[in-house]
């Protein structure tokens, strides 16, 4: 046989269905002792490797899981998301499934937009990541697939989520700023109906009025319509220009974001930490080669691929049942970019 083997071939050598190779494949279903050992001696003989559509035979599964985000989220500049694809498909590789990508547009449009595994029905389940347009989540919905959300969540809408600790890792980062004399705290942030950085200006704003301290309004931005790295830069212009008195430190919603701001401090001979002490969120790479190193939050970005495949495949297994809602752990990382000195 010069051809690759298939699962057609197999069936016709043993002289069995096709649903019985797949059974026997899957380990799923009762097949006679007998007629499974032909079967696998048969597989052996041929050298054939199950594909995924084999594999779906018996369960008239496909073998794919779609993973979605906008077009913005996955480039080399947004590598937060890059890192959730791959734990998802590290994953993925464990439970002999295969993960389709697809990039969108922020505006969701189904005549011309929608990716083709969802058209041709192609995926067992979808996750998607990151903040994307509802109409698009309510069109998967409306096809009956199982969803996932990952760094994202609909208010008022039950769909598992997997979220970062947003709160904590803020409570963490402006603790440490109070810690070492810093209670002139400003926060820079983008997308704020973005639940991640909403939570993280809530985070930002009551461990503040715990502490007695009433944040100043000329100190907050989170008008930016973006988290890139230019956005940073022009919220820190925004903010730091207004007038004289100005915040000693920053706590910044995002690493992208902070970069943006130390970029417009160095243009504009702003000494870090010294004159402004600076904390970011996500612990991207380039926080720790950038100069001074960043101060952030390091979440476990493969961590949420992993849980985001795992929550998926046992709503596919057991059917759209219990919605969780899972948080994992966030941890603040001191470096050098807001001192450690107790100020006077």
């Amino acid at each position: 046989m010069t051809h690759r083997p298939t699962i057609k071939d197999v069936a016709q050598r043993a002289k069995v269905s096709l649903s019985t190779v797949s059974l026997v494949v899957n380990n799923k279903g009762y097949v006679s002792p007998e007629t499974r050992e032909k079967v696998e001696r048969v597989i052996q003989e041929l050298g054939y490797h199950p594909t995924s559509s084999a594999r779906g035979l018996a369960l008239r599964k496909s073998g794919n899981i779609g993973f979605m985000l906008t077009h913005d989220h996955f480039t080399q500049y947004e590598p937060f998301y890059t890192k959730i694809f791959l734990g998802a498909e590290f994953e993925i590789q464990k439970h002999n499934y295969y993960i389709l990508l697809a990039t969108i547009p922020k505006q969701f449009n189904p005549s011309n937009a929608t990716p083709r595994f969802l058209l041709e029905k192609n995926v067992d389940g979808v996750i998607i990541a990151g903040h994307v347009d509802n109409k698009l989540v309510e069109y998967i919905e409306s096809m009956g697939f199982p969803l996932v959300l990952i760094d994202y969540k609909i208010p008022n809408r039950q769909y598992p989520t997997i979220l970062m600790n947003n709160y904590k890792g803020a409570e963490q980062s402006v603790k440490h700023l109070l810690s070492i004399g810093h209670n002139k705290i400003g926060f820079i942030g983008g997308d704020i109906k973005h639940p991640s950085i909403k939570q993280r200006f809530m985070g930002y704003a009551e461990t503040l009025y715990t502490a007695g301290i009433q944040y100043e309004n000329d100190w907050v931005v989170k008008d930016e319509p973006d988290t890139k790295e230019r956005n940073g830069f022009d919220a820190a212009r925004k903010l730091l220009q207004k007038n004289k008195n100005k915040p000693t430190a920053l706590f910044v919603a995002n690493d992208a974001m902070a970069l943006g701001v130390m970029d417009y401090c160095k243009k504009n001979n702003l000494s870090i930490p010294d004159e402004l002490a600076i904390i970011g969120f996500d612990n991207i790479e380039a926080s720790y080669h950038v100069n001074p190193k960043l101060t952030t939050v390091d979440v476990n970005k493969e961590e949420m691929g992993k849980i985001g495949v795992q929550t998926l495949l046992n709503s596919i297994k057991e059917g759209n049942g219990i919605v969780r809602n899972i948080h994992t752990s966030v941890e603040l990382i001191i470096r050098e970019s807001c001192g450690s000195n107790n100020r006077k």
